[in-house]
């Protein structure tokens, strides 16, 4: 069996990225042995800069380079409208569909008992001083369609009853468009039955 100390150190650093096993890790790692050291040298270089310069924002908890991000600086958003998110890649997703101008809110999770995550864990307390204010309407859940992403959105949403101005929506979910019924699970279809619409 062939032993490298140098590639086995590399394999077991990204394997321990999220989403990343060994067999991945195994294949980044000979991806990175071809590149050419130049480009090696510039990823390298843009993780450390990644770290250094990037922080979570002070109002929303998305990564900025600034104390405070462009979207909540941006005095052209919507401030009425609060999107809640789980993590900060969400808001580049609902970002790129370039249809919502409001401003977000991440909470850094989902409410998970099997992993010792519970509300206190997430950014909940810091959404509810963003209301006190009484310039949000409308907070918009757009936590993931599972059972913990439900979870915490329908506790949110009975935090947020002591805000009786503010309206509490949540996106739908349902079948994806060029999808077949037949490859859907029960949960995505009973979802979309229960958020059908009038054609």
């Amino acid at each position: 069996m062939i032993k490298n100390r140098v590639f086995e150190n590399c394999l077991n650093e990204l394997s321990r990225l999220p989403g990343i096993g060994r067999k991945t890790a195994g294949r980044l790692a000979l991806h990175v042995l071809k590149m050419k050291q130049e480009d090696v040298k510039r990823l390298a270089e843009s993780i450390v800069y990644l770290k250094e310069k990037t922080v979570f924002c002070s109002v929303c908890g998305g990564i900025s380079e600034a104390p405070v991000c462009s979207v909540c600086e941006d005095r052209y958003r919507v401030r009425s409208q609060i999107c809640v998110v789980e993590e900060p890649k969400d808001i580049f997703i609902i970002e790129n569909t370039g249809s919502y101008r409001g401003l977000y809110h991440v909470l850094g999770g989902k409410i998970s008992p099997l992993d010792g995550i519970g509300p206190d864990e997430l950014r909940i307390a810091s959404l509810m001083e963003r209301l006190e204010s009484g310039e949000v309407t409308e907070v918009i859940m757009a936590t993931n369609p599972d059972v913990e992403g439900e979870t915490t959105a329908i506790y949110i949403a009975r935090l947020l009853k002591r805000f009786p101005e503010v309206s509490v929506t949540k996106i739908a979910s349902g079948v994806p468009i060029g999808s077949n019924l037949e490859h859907t699970d029960e949960v995505t279809l009973l979802k979309a039955l229960e958020g059908r619409i009038r054609l």
